[in-house]
């Protein structure tokens, strides 16, 4: 499953086209769920912001769209997602596949749990993303010749506006590497869903922090998306072709398993709000 963010609404070379909507008990998702299939493979693809772009990174459905793909039957999430720089070396047009994050969000207003209610659970977030899923897609750069990055701290920020030159400054104080709006709650709930996840992050920017250098806008952002299209849309098609040859066996899949703490009841409207998420361990 794709999910894409700012300038990526659609999937290239998808046949068989199905459009899907899944009502979840979190509300409506950003958009239908495309499935389809590239070189034979099933894939599925989601507009975070919508098809015509309508939803605020604070706005997303988050949770409705996790819950949606798992009903769906997905087993692991690439997410595509326009990224600022925080490093002279990380340059517009670059490509990073993080291995932390940083949480700058006001996550609980973004609905970061699908838990509570009477069911408490304790998901392990110590790293963030799937490290199987990362090597496939540093396999799949590799093999394109994309210059790319393996490894790096996402901050993850609040938004709709971009930082201040003060607190992209800080940011770079802390060892961040590149900044976003999206990747968090959605990672946190992936995890919770028992999903393998990892962000494929696409460098248009140097956020604010070089004074010397155009700050960050919206247009310069989808000015650099358009640039590097190419590049993204034939990765995303090797990506389609290679992610179910290698099979995972990773811990994503049992996240829950002691994570759990509530014992759970086939009768609590609690646990039938969220069965696709814990069905296997109901007692």
């Amino acid at each position: 499953m794709f999910i894409g963010g700012s300038g990526l609404y659609e999937l290239e070379n998808l046949e068989q086209i199905e459009e899907v909507n899944i009502p979840t008990p979190f509300g409506e998702t950003s958009d239908s769920i495309i499935t389809g299939s590239v070189a034979g493979v099933k894939v599925g693809f989601m507009p975070r912001h919508g098809k015509k772009h309508t939803l605020l990174p604070n706005e997303i459905p988050y949770r409705a769209n996790i819950y949606a793909i798992k009903t769906l039957g997905a087993n692991r999430i690439v997410s595509v997602s326009a990224v600022g720089s925080l490093r002279e070396n990380i340059g517009p047009m670059d490509i990073v596949i993080p291995d932390q994050l940083i949480d700058r969000t006001a996550s609980s207003s973004r609905g970061n749990t699908f838990f509570g209610d009477g069911i408490v659970a304790h998901v392990s977030f110590a790293d963030p993303y799937c490290s199987d899923l990362r090597r496939i897609i540093r396999t799949c750069c590799q093999e394109l010749g994309a210059n790319f990055h393996y490894g790096g701290d996402l901050v993850v920020i609040e938004g709709p506006q971009f930082s201040s030159r003060s607190e992209s400054n800080l940011y770079r104080s802390w060892g961040a590497d590149i900044i976003g709006m999206t990747a968090l709650p959605e990672a946190k709930l992936a995890r919770e869903a028992e999903m393998c996840y990892s962000t494929l992050a696409m460098v248009t920017d140097y956020d604010c922090w070089r004074s010397e250098k155009e700050e960050v806008s919206a247009d310069l952002v989808i000015r650099n998306l358009k640039k590097n299209s190419l590049i993204s849309k034939s990765l995303i098609t090797l990506l389609c072709k290679n992610i179910n040859t290698d099979e995972i066996f990773c811990a994503c899949r049992k996240s829950l398993e002691k994570a759990l703490i509530t014992k759970l009841s086939f009768e609590s409207a609690s646990t039938k709000k969220i069965q696709p998420i814990i069905g296997k361990y109901i007692e």
